[in-house]
């Protein structure tokens, strides 16, 4: 054989092989993507493209009637002077810092309390979760009426106890107190995650510690706070982006007021699009809200390693 030739055959013995797929193959992977082309599509058509497009406005003057005229950063540099924006803000974290570690506390006992082997007690669990599937609107006109002066079941028990009535909803000291409240009427969804947190603790770690000596504070402390430290930091994660997205609740309950004392962030965002047209402003808040939301997450995500224990993981 020549040099060629024995080229040749070095060149063929080093190609790899081309795969081949059946028929069955690609008709199995056709199928796959004709499934979830609807999800893809609708990732496509309404989340991405209006992220884009909400970010291109954001640069530009853009106030719906007429088409957007490039302005560059100057939509951000006026949030920085914004009184009002900074009052959101301001109400938002507020909201956040008080409502969320309060809820998780308070899901927490309700959970401890669901825990317990009563008779009926599948009934008690529905009965928490309720108030998590029904409408927001429906939420704020029920705590609309609560809270009224005249007619309020708040206020009528105050009376019944001897204790002044309030004018909950409509004075700035008591109007985010009463927003707050309102949020924990939803504990129960996270009162169940909760839940199968502490039915998923294995029961011989309590009898381990027990025979070691250890009371009730030192089990709660070196087995069920660790072991639901994954529930912890799921829940906070949730509860955070949540409190920093709130509007339907407060837009029906007080739409800002009084004072903008409940003004938050979302609903600024809400009023400068739809109320003063002023879109391209509203578009740089809600860009400035995402970023600091994704922010805030992965802070949260970067310092789980050193609470969050997981399956597996030394306590």
């Amino acid at each position: 054989m020549n040099r060629a030739g024995v080229a040749a055959v070095k060149e063929q013995a080093g190609r790899k092989p081309v795969k081949r797929y059946s028929r069955r193959q690609l008709r199995s992977w056709l199928t796959g993507y004709l499934f979830v082309m609807p999800v893809i599509l609708g990732l496509l058509v309404f989340t991405a493209y209006p992220m884009l497009t909400s970010l291109y406005y954001s640069f530009t003057k853009y106030d719906v009637l007429s088409p957007p005229r490039w302005i560059g950063l100057k939509n951000y540099e006026r949030l920085i002077e914004d009184p009002t924006f900074w009052t959101s803000v301001s109400v938002t974290l507020q909201y956040t810092l008080i409502a969320v570690p309060l809820g998780l506390v308070l899901s927490g006992l309700l959970s401890v309390l669901l825990n317990r082997a009563l008779r009926g007690i599948s009934i008690y669990r529905a009965l928490f979760y309720i108030p998590v599937i029904v409408p927001t609107v429906a939420t704020a006109v029920l705590f609309a009426d609560l809270y009224n002066v005249r007619y309020g079941i708040v206020n009528a028990i105050l009376r019944s106890v001897g204790l002044p009535e309030y004018t909950w909803i409509t004075r700035p000291e008591t109007a985010l107190p009463a927003v707050i409240v309102m949020g924990l009427w939803t504990i129960g969804g996270s009162s169940i995650v909760w839940l199968a947190g502490l039915r998923s603790i294995p029961p011989y770690l309590y009898d381990a510690a027990a025979v070691d000596g250890a009371g009730p504070i030192r089990r709660l402390w070196h087995i069920t706070l660790p072991m639901l430290t994954p529930v912890i930091f799921l829940n906070l994660v949730l509860g955070i982006i949540a409190s920093l997205q709130v509007f339907t609740q407060v837009y029906v309950l007080t739409n800002g007021g009084p004072a903008n004392s409940t003004l938050f962030l979302m609903l600024n965002i809400f009023r400068e699009g739809f109320d003063h047209f002023r879109m391209g402003y509203a578009s740089a808040m809600s860009w400035v809200l995402f970023l600091a939301t994704l922010l805030i997450t992965l802070v949260v995500f970067k310092t789980s390693n050193r609470w969050v224990y997981y399956e597996g993981d030394r306590i």
